[in-house]
């Protein structure tokens, strides 16, 4: 089966543009954050998502084996498109979303990045009142597209998989969605 990974930071409608485009396609839709929050609330590590990345690096790093083991389970029986971040900030920095224990695990045969001009995503991350995020600078927003570029590149050579970029530009979903399942076909 297919397995494709799709990630942007936070306010990129990387998950907007993916629900709009599974309409029209035939793959599971797998949040990765979703399995990981499960797995801590099973715990009784975390109460929300948004205290996800404040955990230790060390507690990340087990939680995201556990959800790659599980999302590979799926994959037996299904294409699979997993909703991620290719990198998470933390309080210590940078963390991988998906570490070579992951990739390992995952095997994946594309990864997709959608993204934004930054002052997009710094509006969007402002008017979205059903999250908690923390505050960042538009330069700060930029480097962390820059990181994803860089680990997206990096995890294609380690597994052989493509990368696509996909600009989700505000008044433009529409055309974004299209150009999403035209990549996904």
């Amino acid at each position: 089966m297919k397995v494709v990974v799709v990630a942007g930071i936070p306010g990129s409608g990387s998950t907007t543009v993916l629900k709009g485009a599974l309409v029209d396609l035939d793959y599971e839709h797998v949040n990765y954050g979703d399995v990981m929050l499960e797995i801590a609330q099973k715990r009784d590590i975390v109460q929300d998502r948004d205290s996800m990345r404040k955990l230790s690096p060390e507690v990340q790093k087990e939680v995201q084996r556990e959800a790659a083991k599980s999302i590979r389970e799926r994959a037996k029986q299904s294409n699979i498109i997993v909703d991620t971040h290719c990198t998470i900030k933390t309080p210590l920095g940078f963390l991988p979303g998906l570490p070579p224990w992951v990739l390992e695990e995952l095997q994946p045969d594309q990864f997709v990045l959608v993204e934004a001009d930054g002052d997009e995503i710094l509006i969007r991350r402002i008017s979205d009142t059903t999250r908690t995020r923390d505050m960042e600078k538009l330069q700060d927003i930029n480097l962390h597209q820059q990181m994803n570029r860089s680990v997206a590149m990096a995890y294609a050579a380690l597994t052989g998989a493509t990368v696509q970029i996909i600009q989700n530009h505000d008044d433009q979903l529409d055309e974004t969605v299209e150009r999403m399942i035209e990549t996904l076909k």
